[in-house]
């Protein structure tokens, strides 16, 4: 394996009430890679990150994640599941929120109570959500509170970042503003970043390669070497378009 690979897949394959969700997957991410993940509803984009978390073991292959087996609650890794916009009820303060980053993996009981703050303010500052600290989480929008599961993914200084589709429920300029975001949290912390999406159109600027799942099997490079009609058809195993406008992707003939 290559030492600057810090995730490293080789013949995985999963197996879930006998049906075959990855079948002899193999593919490796390099340090600060910026790596889209797209495919359909089912491909296996959140089995993928349960394998990289330490949450599912492959039926068959191999995985390493920074040189080692993957196991629950490694802080080297920072992840933010797929979220709905709370409810403007729930009382939670926006720094709680992040908090929680700590607690989750049991750091909060080595910090006093200032330290603690610091770190907390501090993520705040670099993902541009200070100003609302102390504001009840159900009374931000959907691109503010997506900023607090970032911040409280960052909070144990991961060397990678998992996002589960951040940018849904966003509209086209807060879609932006998050990719944004996440190019220059990449950029300043060299951290390697999987995010899936269902649209390959607002990672286009930052993604530095695509990896493409579907029917169990997968296809990884830049976007202009995946999202292609040759390689999407393949996948799919029928036909399928892939047009190019304005700077835009667009995919005709499969679900993404």
């Amino acid at each position: 394996m290559d030492p600057q690979n810090v995730i490293f897949l080789d013949g995985v394959t999963v197996e879930l009430g006998g049906h075959a969700i990855f079948n002899d997957v193999s593919f490796s991410v390099e340090k600060g890679e910026f790596v889209a993940i797209l495919g359909p509803n089912g491909a296996g984009k959140t089995t993928l990150f349960k394998l990289l978390l330490g949450l599912l073991k492959p039926t068959k292959g191999d995985i390493r994640v920074l040189g080692a087996i993957p196991h629950r609650g490694d802080s080297n890794i920072g992840y933010a599941p797929q979220h709905r916009v709370l409810e403007t009820e729930l009382a939670l303060r926006a720094r709680d929120v992040v908090g929680f980053g700590l607690d989750g993996n049991k750091w909060g009981i080595g910090f006093g109570t200032s330290k603690r703050d610091k770190m907390i303010e501090a993520v705040l500052k670099e993902v541009d959500a200070y100003q609302f600290a102390n504001v009840p989480v159900g009374h931000l929008s959907g691109g503010e509170q997506q900023r607090l599961l970032i911040a409280q993914a960052l909070i144990t200084d991961p060397q990678i970042l998992l996002l589960d589709e951040p940018l849904s429920n966003l509209d086209i300029s807060h879609a932006q503003e998050i990719i944004s975001l996440l190019t220059e949290i990449a950029k300043h912390r060299c951290v390697t970043i999987m995010l899936i999406s269902h649209d390959i159109n607002p990672l286009l600027p930052a993604a530095h390669r695509v990896l493409y799942l579907a029917r169990g099997h997968s296809a990884m490079g830049t976007p202009d070497e995946v999202v292609t009609s040759a390689t999407l058809s393949k996948l799919y195993g029928a036909k399928v378009e892939v047009v190019r406008s304005g700077g835009h992707v667009f995919v005709a003939g499969a679900e993404i």
